[in-house]
């Protein structure tokens, strides 16, 4: 119903502007198929040996179907925005029961969320200096400037960035961006992160979401970024993001014990691409530190069972890494010639961990920690469709179990101007 309502408001926005109206629209989507060699019982870490002989589970997923609307109004004014909808989006009910006595009685009929992953207004001063304001992207580390699904080999977005860090991380703040000769640069002011999200599992990777209709603005964060493009065919980047996240909730402690805690958070991140003579190559590293991570796991801890909080240990720091290269051998199957149809071979590295370092007074699960190598095929019949071959290899420490999977997807990315 959502997806019917977008589409008649656009089509009637492009009947009333026609010729004269400058509208971008567009959007991406993935649908994955996985079959997943291991038990997904909750209690295959804490008691690994009993899963050890576990089957295998599958699973169909729409991991992010995404709608974009942009408009150019003119005297160097523009919008843009997106909506998306993550695992198939949400759907609830209202059912009168007759076993329960005529009961009115609500249900979710599907899980996964409906975000607006974008919207803002950008006023264009030059190439060297621009103005966002809205719901933007913050292009900390390689997948959140670079999501769409023509942009990494794997059927799922990169599994280490997509762990410990927000991903895609969007934030309602503003940003100056600009170009300067081979040098881009962007900054941006954002409301801080709320520390009673942050876990073990994903660290900092769920706290930029907000469980209430607003974002909490107690504390603030500011982010920069420089990429450089001076080698053809060569990006590389690097962005520093820091801020408070204590105290950043809807009822913030006012307990004098807590008034020294800031909870400071620090990421920092490497990535680069390279495109040419039919190879894609592309990495990254980031790197993040919490302060106070003791204090605030004891009170994340603390708090109710009706609270949005995960109420588990927090590291002090986390890292993710990963490399990945594809080949284009088409050529070889089409006579030695370039054409829109491309076949990448392709094959990945990546390690990371939520917990990979942890105060004396917290317990480092190290199952959190693991590597994950894989390989197999991208196949693009056009430029905007890929479809996706995946086996992986997720490597855990001696005394868990691997998690190995094999995974097949189709995904699309472009605009329809």
């Amino acid at each position: 119903m959502k997806i019917k309502v977008l589409f008649v408001l656009v089509t009637a926005f492009m009947l009333v502007h026609g010729a004269k109206a400058q509208l971008i629209l567009g959007g991406y989507g993935e649908v994955a198929l996985s079959r997943n060699f291991f038990s997904d019982n909750i209690n295959r870490y804490t008691h690994a040996a009993d899963y050890a002989k576990a089957g295998s589970h599958g699973r169909f997923d729409l991991p992010h179907v995404a709608f974009a609307v942009g408009y150019n109004f003119g005297g160097k004014w523009k919008m843009y925005s997106e909506i998306e909808f993550e695992h198939g989006g949400t759907e609830s009910a209202v059912e009168l029961e007759a076993e329960e006595a005529g009961e009115y009685e609500g249900e979710i009929e599907r899980g996964g969320e409906v975000v607006l992953e974008q919207f803002w207004i950008e006023r264009t001063f030059s190439e060297a200096f621009n103005i966002r304001a809205g719901h933007i992207i913050v292009p900390v580390g390689y997948t959140n400037g670079r999501h769409l699904p023509n942009e990494f080999f794997t059927v799922f977005r990169p599994e280490g960035e997509n762990t410990i860090l927000p991903c895609t991380w969007h934030e309602t703040g503003i940003s100056l961006w600009g170009r300067i000769g081979v040098w881009r640069y962007e900054a941006q002011l954002l409301p801080g992160l709320d520390s009673e999200l942050f876990s073990r599992r994903e660290w900092i990777g769920g706290a930029s979401a907000s469980p209430y209709e607003f974002k909490v603005a107690n504390k603030y964060a500011g982010l920069l970024r420089i990429d450089n493009y001076g080698l053809r065919g060569l990006r590389i980047g690097a962005a520093a993001y820091y801020g408070y996240s204590f105290n950043n909730s809807i009822q913030p402690s006012s307990s004098t014990k807590y008034s020294h805690i800031k909870g400071a958070v620090g990421v920092y991140s490497l990535d680069f691409d390279y495109k040419g003579g039919g190879i894609i190559a592309r990495g990254y590293f980031d790197y993040g530190r919490l302060g106070d991570s003791e204090e605030i796991s004891k009170y994340n801890k603390s708090l109710t069972k009706n609270s949005p909080s995960p109420r588990t240990n927090v590291a002090s720091e986390a890292l993710c890494t990963g490399i990945e290269a594809g080949y284009d051998f088409m050529p070889f199957i089409a006579g030695g010639k370039y054409g829109e149809q491309k076949l990448y071979a392709f094959g990945r590295y990546e390690y990371y961990d939520s917990m990979y370092r942890t105060t004396p007074n917290i317990t480092d699960n190290e199952w959190c920690g693991r590597q994950r190598i894989s390989g197999g095929f991208n196949y693009f019949p056009i430029n905007e469709v890929v479809v996706k071959l995946e086996y992986a290899a997720g490597l855990l420490k001696s005394q868990y179990n691997n998690e190995n999977s094999l995974m097949i997807g189709i995904a699309y990315s472009g605009f329809f101007n």
